[in-house]
């Protein structure tokens, strides 16, 4: 029996190993490539934890949901800062979850992380050609998406995500119920991941 046991243990430990080097590789393949395939193999595995740690945190289920879709989008977003010397791929993504859990309580809406966090360090150096060249396409890309919107979605979300609006000011500002700009807001972030995660770049 202990024999038998310490085999489970074993392939137990291997396949956790496995996980997490491909967890790995796909972050690496994000920030190098925006492989999409690679994002939706990393969305797959830890979009419902992130929203499971959310909840245990007491968020609400809606709240846990739209966090846990930016937390994912941020993913795509600022993949190419991971670095896999300094953290695992959970570790990383549950830094970015629990500074965006933060945001949200501080009411503020922005989808962003704290820039000086040692699990998210960036080289400051001038970048190269090749870094420029992918910002030039994550831009293309994400701006592709952007102007398949509605016009209504695209407000809301320019003014919660660019103009640092919190979900209030931007239900005062339009004049809505704040509801409709939240739902107005997770539509357009469900739009966008879809388009994302499901179409080659041109």
């Amino acid at each position: 029996m202990d024999a038998v046991l310490l085999q489970q243990t074993k392939a137990a430990d291997e396949a956790k190993q496995a996980l997490t080097q491909r967890m790995r590789e796909n972050l690496i393949a994000i920030g190098k490539n925006r492989d999409q395939a690679a994002f939706h193999d990393f969305y797959s595995h830890f979009s419902g934890r992130v929203k499971s740690f959310l909840l245990g945190k007491g968020m609400q289920e809606s709240v846990a949901e739209d966090l846990a879709q930016e937390i994912m989008l941020i993913v795509w977003r600022r993949a190419e800062s991971y670095n896999p010397e300094k953290a695992a791929p959970s570790t990383w993504l549950f830094t970015i979850a629990r500074n965006r859990r933060t945001d949200y309580l501080r009411g503020n809406s922005r989808i962003e992380v704290e820039l000086d966090d040692q699990m998210l360090e960036v080289d400051d150096s001038e970048p190269n050609q090749e870094y420029r060249v992918d910002l030039a396409q994550q831009s293309q890309i994400l701006e592709q998406a952007l102007s398949k919107l509605p016009q209504e979605q695209r407000q809301v979300l320019h003014l919660s995500y660019f103009r640092g609006k919190s979900h209030g000011a931007i239900a005062e500002w339009l004049e809505l119920p704040i509801g409709t700009v939240k739902s107005r807001i997770r539509l357009a972030m469900l739009s966008i991941r879809s388009d994302l995660v499901s179409e080659e770049p041109e």
